[in-house]
């Protein structure tokens, strides 16, 4: 009788557990610091970049930056499973300065931990590389597959 107690106990002990558990991503976590930077970062880069502060785009003239100016292209926002990503870079004599993610997955706390180690990564990646041929973070190769089609159109605008 005692076993029974206890094996009986235990099963709902394990089940009130495993039912208790919350596994749901809800959209309505708090950032974390830099995730919250990240994102507002995003935010002045499209409004910067929308209200024609220095982006260049590639219908207007050459689209090539004189020499020692530089000019800043836009990508095509790409539309993922999880969210758009775009991506901007900056070109001067010929070769990309900066690039920087204004738009990706951030809507909930997954997408914002993943993309927060990531993005970063990216934006570097693409400097060094001058391509859009970079390595994928582990994780967050949906985001990567945006990224580098962004980044390629930006590529292209610039004529590089």
């Amino acid at each position: 009788m005692r076993r029974i107690t206890l094996w009986a106990m235990s099963t709902l002990t394990a089940l009130v557990l495993l039912f208790s558990y919350s596994t749901s991503r809800t959209p309505d976590v708090t950032a974390t610091a830099d995730t919250r930077r990240l994102a507002s970062s995003q935010q002045s880069d499209v409004s910067g970049a929308a209200s024609g502060s220095g982006a260049a785009s590639g219908s207007s003239g050459s689209g090539v930056a004189a020499a020692g100016a530089s000019a800043t292209y836009l990508g095509d926002e790409v539309m993922t499973r999880f969210g758009v990503v775009q991506v901007k870079i900056t070109v001067a004599d010929g070769s990309i300065t900066a690039a920087d993610a204004v738009q990706a997955p951030m809507r909930d706390r997954h997408d914002q931990m993943i993309n927060a180690r990531a993005v970063p990564v990216y934006n570097s990646e693409a400097v060094d590389a001058q391509a859009a041929d970079i390595d994928a973070v582990s994780g967050a190769t949906v985001t990567w597959e945006g990224y580098t089609e962004s980044l390629q159109s930006a590529i292209d605008q610039a004529h590089l």
